[in-house]
């Protein structure tokens, strides 16, 4: 009888980006649409930014992640992907949700674009005031 190989799953989303996160048990290896991570979050503060969950429960090296995002920006895909890993940890153990929530790592980061309205340039800037 083969053995069945365990999946944790979990969705981040962050400003327009959705992240869908597996684990598995492994030795550490990431891989993020397919790429290296250093290659696809080259900056090191959002490299650390994306590892502080596993960082906190010390599983840096327990689990293998396999990373699908898409949408927004580099940094609103590295706090997906946190959102993402941070739920699949909770599905492995919810017990570590005691060291993860002081952290501020289960809240969403709810914190989007403002829609632009109609008569203005931005959600805000409004055109230049001439008086003449």
């Amino acid at each position: 009888m083969a053995s069945k190989k365990v999946y944790y799953f979990g969705t981040g989303r962050r400003k327009s980006s959705v992240a869908r996160v597996i684990l598995t048990p492994g030795t550490g290896n990431i891989k993020i649409n397919g790429r290296e991570f250093e290659d696809y979050i080259p900056s090191p503060a959002l490299r650390l930014d994306v590892l502080q969950p596993l960082a906190i429960v010390a599983a840096e090296t327990r689990y293998d992640i396999i990373v699908n995002v898409n949408g927004g920006g580099i940094s609103g895909q590295s706090g997906a992907i946190r959102l993402g890993i941070t739920r699949a940890l909770l599905e492995v153990n919810s017990d570590l949700r005691a060291k993860l929530k002081p952290a501020g790592l289960i809240t969403r980061d709810s914190r989007a674009k403002e829609r632009k309205k109609y008569g203005l340039k931005k959600a805000r800037r409004a055109p230049q005031f001439s008086k003449r």
